[in-house]
């Protein structure tokens, strides 16, 4: 009796589910964070710190070589701060007026941004109507997330502001490191091993002079500081090495959609565990952007040129970006 082959589950899938989840759950770990008074900078710092040191022991492991090009170490300097050290800050910092759930829906418009720093930047871009339609979409989410017929409440608005100046930032980190990095002659984890080092020394410099930041002897707690490790090592570090799976196996392309996952990952850790409140307008906002990010997609028939290169969230670490894998 013959039987039909049994569908194997491709190798890449377990990878792509567990950075949606490592990065949805991020910002709930943001969250435990701020809410134990750690700084937002000292936020940063930690998920930086341990990411880094992650990575740097993966670049040793596999005795890869570091670029000597001061050019290249200011390159990566400048994505350190856009695409890592700023935004960390951001998020932690806009997370003490919002919940975890809505910060991982503003997370979902890295690519919309990402795309209007692309037509900025890159002038061989041009603009569609698909891609506009998207743009409009997107953004309309983002007011239905606001929930602006109602009037916007000012600690809301702050904090939304600051998650989505987050966000912007992103973009543009992501169209520098194509514009600038993405042709450098280095493994992918060497370049995000430099950013995100880079990006632990700014922090370390920052931290201390930021408001109500901690002097080194105050510990927070062992339940808020294992939240940071576990931000910076799975989130920032180990996460980055399945995504980079995933990229190899199926293309930056599949790979960006695991930003689609995150807001679901976010909304269902913020309802169960933070007891955070979904709200209808939430969802719909939600729908909204991801569908405004579908939008600015390109045909599968042309190159993903504005497909930004995945790996940074806000709870994430970061990949090389630009070329289309």
């Amino acid at each position: 009796m013959s039987t039909e082959p049994r569908a194997q589950t491709p190798t890449w899938l377990p990878y792509f589910l567990l950075c949606s989840l490592i990065w949805g759950s991020g910002f709930a770990l943001i969250k435990i964070g701020v809410e134990a008074d750690i700084a937002p900078a000292w936020v940063a710092f930690w998920r930086c710190f341990f990411g880094a040191a992650v990575l740097w022991l993966l670049v040793l492991g596999r005795r890869l070589a570091v670029p000597r090009s001061a050019k290249v170490w200011g390159h990566a300097l400048v994505v350190g701060t856009v695409l890592n050290a700023l935004p960390f800050v951001l998020f932690a910092l806009g997370e003490q007026d919002i919940s975890s759930l809505q910060a991982g829906v503003w997370n979902a418009m890295i690519p919309l941004f990402t795309l209007l720093w692309v037509l900025v930047m890159l002038p061989s871009e041009k603009p569609t109507p698909r891609r506009l339609a998207g743009l409009v979409t997107g953004f309309t989410g983002a007011l239905v997330v606001l929930g602006v017929w109602d009037g916007v409440d000012s600690s809301m608005l702050a904090g939304s502001i600051a998650c989505l100046v987050a966000v912007a930032s992103y973009g543009l980190g992501y169209t520098y490191t194509r514009k600038y990095l993405s042709d450098v002659d280095s493994p992918a984890l060497t370049l995000t091993a430099m950013q995100i080092g880079l990006a632990t020394v700014e922090l370390a410099l920052l931290a201390p002079f930021s408001t109500g930041s901690p002097s080194l002897p105050i510990w927070p707690g062992a339940g808020p500081m294992l939240a940071m490790v576990v931000l910076g090592t799975i989130g920032t570090g180990v996460a980055y090495m399945w995504n980079l799976n995933v990229i190899r196996a199926v293309g930056s392309t599949v790979a960006s959609t695991v930003a689609f996952l995150t807001p679901m990952w976010a909304a269902l850790i913020g309802v169960l565990f933070l007891d955070e409140v979904l709200h209808w307008n939430t969802v719909l906002g939600a729908l909204l952007i991801i569908s405004g990010v579908l939008l600015t997609r390109p045909p599968k028939r042309e190159p993903a040129a504005a497909a930004p290169p995945v790996g940074t969230s806000a709870a994430g670490g970061a990949v090389r970006g630009g070329a289309a894998e």
